[in-house]
């Protein structure tokens, strides 16, 4: 993710939101990439110089959050942050919960996510025992059930923490036809956004966001946005709520099963993190009962991980694109491509009712879902494919002919951009 990116003290960090200055390398890069074929092998250098520091510096961030919060959160067996002192298993057999307290763990409890009939179990780590370790050690133990910690989802954006208008609430206007759901931090009252809007907090009350307003604005926001969804109902989960712990696997497990309650059709999450078991079959049953989702690929570079919930089976993954629609430098990537949209030379609805720049795939990820929702206005498994293709016959093909990895099918949303 963007390389200035700071951490906001109001709840999980943020990284690639309401523009943060980049580097002087990628500032360079847009410019270095339109050269000739003449300059081909001065751009090679910088483009990997740049990759190599955003994956360096997604690394620091992810150890320094972790050491500023350390009653709260630890490093998994694989590096990621996650819930301190916390395992979940899925599919886990009495039999092999009595090993596991032989062993240390305590049970915590089961919980289900309710609309989506899941029920999952909550393991203490044996005291003494750092996550990673416990992890490791569940596992040689857990036999077919998965086994995983708590980890964190970050925003593909980043912004300084500052005062807020009040939370957007309840519309007394009428139920619009369609309804349509983000996963994110909470929505600050705002002109552009004078439709329904309910939010529910999963780690806490719901608390106003600058990143969470911009993405409600691009999602369903009135003049001067350019939203093709513009005065849908818009249910928020807010998977933060000013908690160091906020945008964990399991709040945004149990934000899906909500959404699916609510009955909305098209859910967008402009979050990034590892791959979680617990979230992957959350996300796979929603699936099946109708439910398209949208997300971003992040902001760490090509060099990163694999985002997920991007790379999910079915997800739908968005990368951004700037002003003259180049791939953003900074974009991360998925197990598969499918849309770009607008990230960049672009303004949003911020948290004081204002308009702010912002740059990052976060701010890709709603133009798509707002265009699908055109497609797909009710969730029903049988037309999902039909809905997607729709999509895909409005997609403008970028860089080489056909689908590709850079762009997928191609730029969504083209003129949704308020500059």
């Amino acid at each position: 993710m963007i390389l200035s990116c700071v951490i906001a003290v109001t709840a999980a960090p943020l990284h690639a939101q309401l523009v943060p200055a980049l580097p002087p390398v990628v500032e360079r890069l847009p410019d270095a990439i339109d050269r000739t074929i003449a300059g081909t092998l001065d751009r090679v250098e910088p483009v990997t110089t740049a990759a190599r520091t955003l994956i360096g510096d997604r690394t620091r961030r992810l150890r320094d959050l972790v050491s500023t919060h350390p009653d709260a959160l630890e490093l998994d067996a694989d590096g990621d942050p996650a819930v301190r002192g916390e395992l979940m298993l899925v599919d886990a057999a009495p039999d092999m919960l009595r090993r596991a307290a032989e062993a240390g763990f305590t049970l915590i409890g089961e919980e289900r996510i309710d609309g989506l009939d899941i029920v999952y179990t909550r393991l203490a780590t044996p005291k003494g025992m750092k996550l990673a370790r416990a992890e490791k050690r569940l596992r040689a133990i857990a036999g077919d059930a998965a086994v995983s910690a708590d980890q964190l989802h970050f925003h593909s954006g980043a912004a300084a923490p500052v005062p807020l208008f009040a939370m957007a609430g309840q519309s007394a206007s009428p139920r619009p036809a369609a309804s349509i759901g983000m996963i994110d931090a909470g929505v600050a009252r705002h002109p552009a956004l004078g439709g329904s809007i309910e939010q529910r907090g999963f780690v806490g009350p719901p608390k106003p966001s600058d990143h969470g307003t911009a993405i409600a604005s691009l999602l369903v926001g009135g003049a001067p946005m350019r939203s093709p969804a513009a005065g849908s109902r818009l249910f928020v989960a807010d998977v933060y709520g000013g908690n160091p712990a906020g945008g964990n696997a399991a709040a945004i497990a149990r934000a899906l099963g909500w959404l699916s309650v609510q009955q909305v059709p098209i859910v967008t999450i402009s979050l990034v993190g590892p791959r979680n078991p617990l979230l992957e079959r959350v996300v796979r049953v929603a699936q099946a009962r109708g439910m398209m989702i949208v997300a971003a690929v992040g902001n760490d570079g090509p060099a990163a991980p694999p985002a997920y919930p991007a790379s999910y089976d079915g997800v739908i993954a968005v990368t951004g694109v700037d002003g003259r629609n180049r791939a953003l430098i900074e974009a991360g990537r998925a197990l598969h491509l499918d849309f770009a949209a607008p990230g960049a030379d672009m303004r949003a609805a911020d948290g004081r009712g204002g308009m702010s720049a912002v740059r990052g795939t976060s701010f890709a990820a709603p133009l798509v879902a707002a265009s699908l929702l055109t497609h797909y206005p009710s969730p029903d498994p049988a037309r999902r494919d039909a809905a997607y293709r729709a999509l895909a016959r409005e997609a403008i093909d970028l860089g080489i002919k056909g689908p590709d990895k850079l762009y997928g099918q191609g730029l969504i949303c083209g003129t949704c951009r308020v500059r």
